[in-house]
């Protein structure tokens, strides 16, 4: 087996791979925190928000039904 020395150098934070690879990994933490954000606000979309709306509509018809409210 031939011994090869690979040189560490160019992943230093002031060579050019040593950049790219220090914005990707910034990028990368930016994107899971966002994550974890939106994950933890419980944020619900305009389409939730629609079926939501939809089936208490039905579930109050449905209640409507069961107990009429006239004489």
């Amino acid at each position: 087996m031939k011994d090869s020395n690979i040189d560490v150098t160019i992943f230093s934070p002031t060579e050019p791979l040593g950049i790219i690879i220090l914005c990707l990994g910034l990028i990368f933490s930016a994107m899971i925190l966002y994550i974890l954000y939106s994950v933890s606000t419980n944020k619900e979309s305009i389409e939730d928000q629609k079926i939501r709306k939809k089936k208490e509509f039905k579930q109050k018809e449905k209640i409507s039904k069961l107990f009429p409210k006239g004489k």
